[in-house]
């Protein structure tokens, strides 16, 4: 009966301190609206969900801190992820910005693989982009304005010239 106390103590204890000592690591507040919109729009094209990934997260986070001062609407040099970049005028939600993205499908053409003539729908393509099943996205606001800078980083990275999104 004492060993049994004893083992049942050593079990408690080694959980407590487990807790303790390894706490995770805090999900972004925003992760889930920027999921469930890709998603949505992912589903819409059958395309498979996409899942948040703490590194790409990461990623974003820094390149959006380095774009808040002045918002300014540049993609990152030679990422190593897809990327979206968006930017409003006011505190824009993750939801505003994936529908930004996603409405560039009115321009884009399945069969051909092509943008209409002026448009622009590499945002959406990527949005779509099958293998990419990972994200990560950051929101800033500006401190030039009131408005906001967002993007979502992609992996593995999609948007290959000639390919296909799905």
């Amino acid at each position: 009966m004492e060993f049994t106390k004893l083992v049942l103590l050593a079990i408690f204890s080694f959980a407590l301190f487990s807790i303790h000592t390894s706490p995770a690591k805090a999900q972004d507040p925003l992760a889930d609206g920027f999921v469930q919109e890709h998603n949505k729009f992912r589903a819409m094209d059958g395309v498979p969900p996409v899942t948040w990934n703490e590194t790409v997260a990461d990623y974003a986070r820094n390149y959006a801190s380095s774009k808040s001062d002045t918002c300014e609407m540049v993609h990152s040099q030679n990422p190593p992820y897809g990327e979206c970049i968006a930017w409003g005028s006011f505190d824009m939600m993750p939801e505003q910005a994936v529908q930004l993205w996603a409405d560039e499908k009115k321009d884009y053409n399945y069969d051909t693989n092509t943008c209409a003539p002026g448009k622009v729908c590499g945002h959406y393509t990527q949005v779509v982009w099958a293998t990419s099943t990972q994200i990560g996205c950051a929101k800033v606001r500006c401190g030039n304005s009131d408005g906001t800078f967002i993007n979502c980083n992609y992996y593995p990275p999609g948007n290959y010239v000639g390919d296909k999104p799905y």
